[in-house]
């Protein structure tokens, strides 16, 4: 019955605006008429944003999705055409059924349409985007509006009383005047047939292969004279390279009537250059970069037509030659093969993550899912907008009077300790994205809306110090500075054949957990107890900061966490400042208060990973062996000490990677700047010191013509030895993951594979690079590493257990269930885990440095030992009993059922005075192979294979280990070849989201991607066995940064460039593309020389 009911028009009215959902065309007509602003709104992909993150403001949006006109799919003589509404995924489904459907010859258009519209945002964007929101906003980043402009698209409008149909392209070509007028709608696409003679091509090039917005993007289409290559028609059109969508139509219009050839090239490359300009963007995206993909483009172009040309007619177009063909083929996306596991007894199982299911399904609760609580009220920030500077006023006026907020929390409002103070004076502000006070109001909205009407009056300050190379100049530094040495390293480069010299730039990282900061602090009402609901990795530090912020002791508060959306270092410290901060609003206001960081907020506030410039002088022999290095580390701490110094020290501990190095100078120096802080990231300064080592070996390699994996071998741990801080290692381990990594990778024949393949490829190169690793595990001292259970058995029999680690995805629960099932001999069934909680497990070190299973597994082991130690009379009395006749005599017997167990830690220490120590326990040791293959007209690359080998002892739970070291090379594939944070001269983030910020996606893993775990590896010191393995697998990510140098490496060979090279991390597709230097890079960074013959064969 509800589906024969008439659609009626639907209105919702917002506190300051109107939704309105029109069912006809002549509504929606009038609508616009009486309200010419009102955007249209289909699946608010376009508009959202704009209101949630440039502060856009609509008073009324018209919602037109239902109206039929607005989403007709009809086929016509000579084309398709598509209602505005219908949504791009709809889009898509046509134009497949299209293209199967018609003739070849009449398809051109739909395919370049449709291979547009693969990789245009994600399945879920594509699923709510309108076609006709994505022509009408016309964005420079749209992927669609070029290659519709080119094609000779045509739009049916539709006002109050008129109708008209315009062509797309005289929209951006800007011919006459055809403007579209406020009070028109776009009704219809119409998506012609191409015609005999006709060719039609798109190109985009984006940080990220799928659901990243293009740098820039490119519609091309031409037409031939009849039976000729004679230009009859040509339209050129680029998105990214200005303010919206731009046609060449003088270099279009100067090329009609030639010859499809070398003189057209060297002609349209030229004309192009000159017609399309490029201005500077403020938010540091490469010009050159840009003119480089706009003729490279034209050119993949000219020779998709010249092979189209040679289908039609071989006799009269020979085509292009053979080692060109590979460039047509763009880079597809397969799903990774997974090799199968075979499964371990008892506890080497490989069980699936307790929570998998509900992260899957959406069941699992985090913080913002919690209930809420009555009362409640919602946190907002005010940050500093400058980097360093003193607060001349603070002017809360205007967000008082926003409906709904409660007050305004500052720095005078705190009743103890500041725990968030930066500075000695709480007037002056040191980082861009500082916290200057707070707002609370009834809802998420309010507080926003009024903690950006809060005007901050500042008195600048010098100097602003942004980069590592400014903090040298001003002498900035957080003491101390640390040094490692051995051996004589002046007396040995005095002795050695070769001394290189260089440096490379590694940039930072963000976080990127999928929940971002978030706290609840819920006042109790008596006692000034608080109950915190936090995500964070250290409980025990929320507590003590919070306690010392409010002026209570510490058993007050009490800090819970069920789980933790991710937080890979990112969520220790910063949770406490901002816990705090929660925590004196509940306080002064006597109501919940729940803050969830926006995505925006969170990466402009915490800092990430530490950027870091390695300076090296490296002296070796003719033969490839390494006997002196002399290096220098530089990391960006931020504004305030946090964890850098300490990461400073790490990067100088573990710099050695897999190598012997006996003469060995090495300085750590943490940076002082006014950015905001950086702190611990997985792998805690390893990925960075041990990237610059390993590209001194590479060029090490360069300079003595050997291969860099012969220089690895040859400078490899190989006997038992002592690392540079003397303590004893046997790299037995290191040596038979590599081999076997060697071997399973089938190295040497596939770089023989490799070598063939880039020999017969001009514009495509693959290339292969095997990287060892020795991990150092250990947190360097005892105190750190310490760990309590609790565990109780219920008379039923159930057991409940709890202990001081953090389940942040890593699967540490479900560990801690097998450990607890197998010393209790019951099945995991049995066994829950509730939350970790400071009310349970007092003083609880951090769940970080890859030892939360190491420790907790131990205290989780103590407990169960001391129940079953209580049992073992009962048991020993009726040996045939069960388990839960056993629990029910025990209680009958008053035994206790409940323990605690403890771990002290392990005994680590380091003398930097002395330069020596045990500061680890045991050794990680790993290997990986990845081959590549790049694309070098556009510096975009895939990922063809990995190979991974790792010793981990013998593993608790292979299916979650090997979750954890296929995460952890991804995120360091995202480290150093794509995550790129840029920032303004002044200090201001740009990079505020994963619009800008790209990590990587299904399209970034390996297609193929197996993970071997080093077989009959034990190890004495830690539980059942196993080792630590969350942070050690990331470095294996920079297997892919040197595939791609070797690949750079064989282009530049071919080309005669044999000056060395640098290439510094994320080794983005714009550096790729300027170091394979042609005649685009030289046509874009000097002056015009021509293309030579060369370029096209």
């Amino acid at each position: 019955m509800a589906e024969n009911q008439p659609k009626r028009t639907l209105f919702f009215h917002g506190e300051r605006m109107t939704w309105i959902s029109p069912v006809s065309l002549d509504e929606l007509l009038d609508l616009k008429a009486a309200h010419p602003k009102a955007p249209l709104v289909v699946g608010n992909t376009g508009v959202g944003p704009e209101m949630k993150f440039r502060g856009v403001f609509h008073p009324v949006v018209i919602a037109p999705a239902r109206i039929p006109d607005l989403n007709v799919v009809k086929y016509t003589e000579d084309g398709l055409t598509l209602g505005a509404a219908c949504s791009l995924s709809v889009a898509k489904d046509v134009l497949t059924n299209a293209i199967s459907e018609f003739p070849e010859e009449k398809t051109k258009v739909f395919c370049a349409v449709l291979k547009q519209l693969r990789t245009l945002g994600g399945e879920q964007i594509r699923n709510v985007a309108s076609l006709g929101g994505n022509i009408i906003s016309r964005k420079s980043t749209s992927d669609l509006n070029p290659v519709l402009a080119a094609s000779n698209c045509v739009l049916s409008l539709a006002s109050r009383g008129k109708k008209r149909r315009i062509p797309l392209s005289d929209i951006f070509a800007g011919v006459g005047n055809n403007t579209i007028t406020p009070e028109e709608i776009l009704v219809s696409v119409h998506i012609p047939h191409s015609r005999k003679g006709e060719y039609v091509c798109a190109f985009r090039q984006a940080p990220r292969r799928e659901n990243a917005l293009s740098i820039t993007n490119a519609g091309m289409r031409v037409l031939f004279e009849e039976g000729t290559d004679i230009i009859k028609d040509l339209s050129i059109f680029y998105g990214g390279a200005a303010s919206t969508t731009v046609c060449a139509k003088q270099t279009c219009s100067a090329l009609t009537g030639r010859h499809w050839n070398e003189q057209t090239l060297d002609e349209a490359c030229r004309l192009i250059l000159k017609e399309i300009a490029v201005p500077g963007s403020a938010s540091g995206e490469k010009v050159d970069y840009k003119k480089t993909l706009i003729i490279s483009f034209f050119y993949r172009f000219f020779l998709e037509v010249l092979q189209s040309l040679k289908t039609t007619d071989p006799y009269h177009y020979p085509g292009i030659p053979v080692e060109y063909g590979s460039v047509l083929q763009d880079f597809k996306t397969k799903m990774p093969q997974k090799p199968d596991q075979s499964p371990q007894d008892p506890v080497g199982r490989p069980i699936m993550h307790q929570s998998g299911i509900k992260h899957a399904t959406g069941e699992a609760v985090y913080i913002d899912d919690l209930p809420s609580v009555d009362g409640e009220l919602f946190l907002a920030v005010v940050t500093s907008s400058r980097a360093h500077a003193k607060i001349v006023s603070i002017d809360t006026s205007e967000a008082l009077k926003v409906p709904g907020v409660f007050d305004v929390i500052s720095a005078h409002d705190v009743p103890a300790t500041n725990e968030f103070y930066y500075s000695d004076d709480p007037e002056i502000v040191i980082c861009v994205g500082q916290i200057v006070c707070a707002v609370v109001a009834d809802s998420d909205v309010h507080a926003k809306q009024a903690a950006a009407k809060v005007k901050i009056e500042y008195e600048v300050l010098e100097p602003v110090i942004l980069t590592i190379e400014e903090a040298i100049k001003h002498n900035s530094f957080f003491e101390p500075k640390r040094k490692l040495e051995q051996g004589n390293v002046d007396q040995a480069f005095e002795t050695v054949d070769n001394i290189i010299e260089g440096e490379i730039h590694i940039g930072g990282q963000e976080h990127f957990y999928m929940e971002t900061q978030s706290v609840l602090a819920v006042p109790k009402g008596e006692d000034k107890e608080m109950d915190v609901y936090v995500s964070t990795q250290h409980p025990a530090v929320i507590q003590e900061m919070v306690a010392a912020s409010l002026g209570v002791p510490a058993n007050r508060i009490m800090c819970h966490v069920k789980r933790v959306g991710g937080a890979f270092g990112g969520k220790l410290l910063k949770s406490g400042l901002l816990a705090s901060v929660a925590a004196v609003a509940a306080k002064k206001t006597g109501r919940a208060v729940r803050f969830i960081l926006s995505r925006g907020d969170d990466m402009l506030i915490t800092g990430g990973r530490h950027p870091f410039i390695g300076k090296y002088k490296v002296g070796f022999m003719n033969d490839g062996r390494i006997r002196a290095v002399d290096v220098n580390y530089y990391i960006n701490g931020g504004c305030t000490p946090d964890e850098s110094v300490l990461v400073a020290a790490v990067s100088l501990l573990k710099m050695d990677n897999a190598y012997k190095i006996p003469n060995l100078r090495c300085w750590a120096y943490a940076c002082k700047t006014n950015l905001p802080s950086n702190t611990a990231f997985r792998g805690f300064g390893f990925p960075q010191s041990a990237l610059v080592t390993e590209t001194w070996i590479t060029e090490v390699a360069d300079k003595t013509g050997l291969s860099p994996e012969k220089i690895r071998e040859i400078n490899m741990y190989k006997e038992n030895e002592q690392t540079h801080f003397k303590q004893k290692l046997d790299p037995q381990n290191l040596i038979r993951c590599w081999n076997e990594c060697m071997e399973k990778s089938a190295y040497y024949s596939r770089k023989k594979a490799a070598n063939e393949f880039n020999k017969q490829n001009y514009w495509k190169k693959k290339g292969i690079a095997i990287v060892p690793l020795k991990f150092p595990f250990g947190l360097g001292t005892r105190y750190l590493s310490q760990a309590s259970a609790l565990v109780h058995i219920y008379t039923d029999g159930s057991v409940l257990l709890t202990h001081g680690g953090i389940e942040m995805g890593q699967g540490i629960h479900t560990k801690m269930i097998q450990v607890a099932s197998r010393e209790l001999n019951i099945p995991m069934s049995s066994i829950h885990f509730c939350e970790t909680s400071t009310t349970t497990v007092p003083n609880a070190c951090a769940s970080a440095g890859s030892a939360g299973t190491d420790v907790n597994g131990m205290a989780v082991k103590d407990a169960c030992q001391t129940l079953l130690k209580r049992l073992q009379p009962i048991i020993n009395k009726n040996p045939k009993g069960t388990w839960n006749e056993w629990i029910k005599e025990a209680f009958e017997q008053s035994v206790s059922l409940s323990a605690t167990g403890y771990f002290r830690g392990y005994n680590e220490n380091m003398d930097w005075e002395k330069g020596e120590g045990q500061p680890f326990t045991y050794f990680l040791f790993g290997a990986a192979c990845s081959e590549v293959e790049i694309n070098c007209l556009t510096g975009d690359h895939k990922n063809l294979r990995t190979d991974i080998v790792m010793d981990i002892g013998c593993s608790i739970n292979p299916a979650v280990d090997i979750g954890q070291i296929e995460g952890a090379f991804v995120q360091g594939i995202g480290l150093y070849t794509m995550e790129e944070l840029k920032y303004s001269p002044e200090g201001v983030l740009y990079t505020r989201g994963p619009d800008q910020y790209k990590i990587p996606a299904v399209c970034d893993i390996p297609e193929q991607f197996s993970v071997s775990l080093l077989s009959s590896s034990q190890n004495p010191h830690a539980i059942y066995a196993s080792k630590g393995i969350g942070e050690a697998g990331l470095f294996l990510g920079c297997s892919v940064f040197f595939a791609l140098r070797d690949a750079v490496t064989s282009v530049r060979n071919e080309r005669g460039l044999k000056t060395t090279f640098v290439l510094n991390s994320p080794l983005t597709a714009e550096q790729i593309r300027a170091s394979c230097a042609d005649d685009f890079t030289e046509m874009v960074t000097e002056s015009w020389g021509g293309v030579c013959s060369s370029v096209s064969g």
